[in-house]
C-alpha cells in the first residue's frame, strides 16, 4: 500500500484553522488527524483519545525518554507531543494525516527532514481582522487578546518556512484551497486524488 503523508498545520489563535481542519475532513477521503498526548487534565466535555490522549507526567516522560515522540513541547507546564508510532501506523496504512501542532513543535520537524512531511501555514487576512475575530469570542480578558495579538505576529514571522501559505478571509474558499493542496500532494506521489495508489502496470503504462 502507498505511504500517506503527513501534513504539519499551524496558525495563529484566532485564524480559524480548527474550523477549517473540520471541514476539509468532512469532505476529502482517507484523511486522518493525529491525536496528541498532553499531561494537561482534560476540560469539561473532552474525553481521552478524541480530543488528546490524557497521561500523568510519568508516563509522558517515559515516553519522552525512548523517544517515542515525533515532537513535543512544554506549553504553561505541561507536555504536549506526538506519538511516532501512531504517525507511522496511519501514514503505513495510506492515510495522509493532519498533525496541528505550533510553530514550536513545526521547527522540530523541520530540522528533521522527514519525507513525506507537508507545511502548511493559515493565516487570518490582517492584524487587524484578527483582532476582530478574538474580540468577537467574548471569551478571552483584554491581557489574553494582546497576549494572542503579539504572538501571532511572531508566528507570522515564521510563516516563510512553510511549504504553503492559506489566506483564510472566506472559509469555503479556504477549505478548497486546502483541499487542492492535498490532492497535489498525492499526485505528486504518484496517488489519485482520493488518496489510493495509482498502478501504472495495471493500466498497461509501465513493463511488468
Amino acid at each position: 500500500m502507498s505511504r500517506g503523508n503527513l501534513f504539519i498545520i499551524s496558525a495563529p489563535s484566532g485564524a480559524g484553522k480548527s474550523t477549517i481542519l473540520k471541514k476539509l475532513l468532512a469532505a476529502v477521503d482517507n484523511l486522518a488527524f493525529s491525536v496528541s498526548h498532553t499531561t494537561r487534565a482534560p476540560r469539561p466535555g473532552e474525553s481521552n483519545g478524541r480530543e488528546y490522549h490524557f497521561v500523568d507526567r510519568a508516563t509522558f516522560e517515559g515516553m519522552r525518554e525512548e523517544q517515542a515522540f515525533l515532537e513535543w513541547a512544554e506549553v504553561h507546564g505541561n507536555f504536549y507531543g506526538t506519538s511516532r508510532a501512531d504517525i507511522e501506523t496511519q501514514q503505513a496504512q495510506g492515510l495522509d494525516v493532519f498533525l496541528d501542532i505550533d510553530v514550536q513543535g513545526a521547527h522540530q520537524l523541520q530540522e528533521q527532514r522527514l519525507p513525506g512531511v507537508v507545511f502548511l501555514f493559515i493565516a487570518p487576512p490582517s492584524l487587524v481582522e484578527l483582532e476582530k475575530r478574538l474580540r468577537g469570542r467574548g471569551t478571552d480578558p483584554e491581557e489574553t487578546v494582546q497576549l494572542r495579538l503579539s504572538n501571532a505576529r511572531r508566528e507570522m514571522e515564521d510563516a516563510g518556512r512553510y511549504d504553503y501559505l492559506v489566506i483564510n478571509d472566506q472559509l469555503d474558499e479556504a477549505v478548497e484551497v486546502l483541499r487542492a493542496v492535498v490532492i497535489a500532494e498525492r499526485c505528486k506521489a504518484r496517488r489519485s486524488p482520493n488518496g489510493r495508489p495509482i498502478d501504472l502496470v495495471a493500466l498497461g503504462f509501465a513493463p511488468q
